[in-house]
């Protein structure tokens, strides 16, 4: 018994000596990674340690300027005009607060009030500010094609990448590690379920998609982020069945089936998503863990009360990461910042 202990100990110590340089390596790799002048029109553009990087960032942030109440003025000086041509609640407030609070001024506006392309020219605002742009998927291409400043795609029919960056953080938090996590995707085939393929294996995560038939994600980016899936060595399932898609998983996702614009739909669409609603009958053939995510706003027939408002239910503070992971995208492509916390678990 004694040999065997202490033949245990020894093991013990050496596995966590190995375990305490691994991450001090891991650290060191993450922390030489500098994303300083990038643009951010999509998560498909970075790299694993790259969206670790951001995450990192982003759960410092919070904890230096949330927890230990630090002011932080790394911003100041710099501005960002946030370009809008869709409402947006989250994104508006998350980036003006933000940006604030880091010291800098935000600057709103709408289609109203300017007209890139027409009466502005794309090199207009260029020397100028940051831009934060709403717009088609193609047109913040072209944007960022001409532009020598960093562009942050905010919302785009074919992306949301600071969304998922903010569902990520919220994971990671409550879960304490992603690798091996399993999410699944219960909707329609959006630009946040894109987001989501182009993120989650370079994370270890794996992948469910339930999608209606006819609703299925882009076949471009589906052919992605298979070719990611097997580069990263994890699963990438889609279905028609939500509960297949539902079973064994850690995490339950949908996004609202009638978007800004689709209102002459909303009648065909609720009759071709009937039966994707996430309940508890929907959780309960996932694994004992589960919980809920939505980006909001959110519909009764996407998901019932009793999951919504439940301890399951993270989305409040998925909300409350939009802000921490806009403020470290911004503050990763505009300087050097180094996180001052420890490297998040991944």
């Amino acid at each position: 018994l004694i040999n065997c202990c202490s033949t245990c100990l020894t093991n013990c110590t050496l596995g966590n000596l190995i375990k305490k340089k691994a991450i001090h390596a891991g650290a060191a790799c993450l922390g030489s990674v500098n994303l300083k002048g990038r643009s951010c029109l999509t998560l498909k553009d970075f790299s694993s340690d790259e969206i670790k990087k951001l995450l990192w960032v982003s759960g410092d942030l919070k904890h230096r300027i949330k927890h230990e109440k630090q002011y932080l003025p790394l911003l100041q000086g710099k501005s960002i005009a946030m370009i809008f041509e869709k409402r947006s609640t989250r994104t508006r407030m998350s980036t003006e607060t933000g940006f604030s609070l880091l010291g800098g001024h935000p600057c709103f506006l709408t289609s109203q009030d300017i007209h890139l392309g027409v009466n502005e020219s794309w090199s207009s605002l260029d020397s100028v500010m940051l831009s934060w742009l709403v717009y088609k998927h193609s047109t913040l291409e072209e944007l960022d094609r001409e532009a020598s400043i960093p562009i942050i795609n905010g919302l785009s029919d074919l992306y949301h990448p600071i969304q998922i960056l903010a569902d990520f953080l919220t994971l990671q938090e409550h879960y304490g590690s992603l690798n091996g996590l399993t999410v699944s995707w219960i909707g329609d085939g959006n630009n946040v379920l894109h987001s989501f393929m182009m993120t989650a294996a370079k994370l270890g995560v794996h992948l469910k998609v339930a999608t209606p038939k006819g609703y299925e994600p882009d076949k471009g980016v589906t052919e992605e982020a298979h070719r990611l899936a097997k580069q990263h060595g994890t699963q990438l399932i889609l279905t028609s069945d939500p509960m297949e898609a539902a079973r064994d998983s850690n995490v339950l996702v949908t996004d609202t089936w009638v978007s800004m614009g689709q209102e002459e739909e909303k009648k065909k669409r609720l009759k071709d998503f009937h039966g994707y609603q996430i309940s508890m009958q929907t959780g309960s053939v996932a694994k004992s863990d589960w919980t809920f995510l939505h980006c909001l706003p959110r519909k009764m027939e996407e998901v019932d009360d009793q999951v919504f408002y439940s301890s399951r239910s993270l989305v409040f503070s998925e909300a409350e990461n939009r802000k921490w992971t806009i403020m470290g995208l911004i503050v990763s492509l505009l300087t050097d910042y180094t996180p001052q916390i420890p490297m998040l678990k991944f």
